[in-house]
């Protein structure tokens, strides 16, 4: 059974391939940007489901939750 903070631990380790935002960790993507995606379609597979749950995370105010992860992935 897959750990429940493992979606989280890929938000902050799992960079944007293409884009105005390529090389930037999921979870450093802009508010305006997730909205972007939201209102036009969120890719297929991974990404989407890693971009449509930092859109959920963004919109409800909930990105200081990613911070404890941002330590732990850093090796610190």
């Amino acid at each position: 059974m897959p750990r429940m903070t493992e979606p989280l631990q890929l938000l902050v380790t799992t960079v944007m391939p293409y884009g105005k935002y390529k090389g930037r960790a999921i979870a450093d993507l802009p508010g305006a940007y997730l909205e972007w995606f939201a209102r036009t379609g969120f890719p297929p597979g991974q990404l989407g489901r890693l971009l449509a749950l930092m859109h959920e995370i963004d919109h409800n105010g909930l990105r200081h939750l990613l911070a404890p992860l941002r330590t732990r992935s850093s090796g610190t």
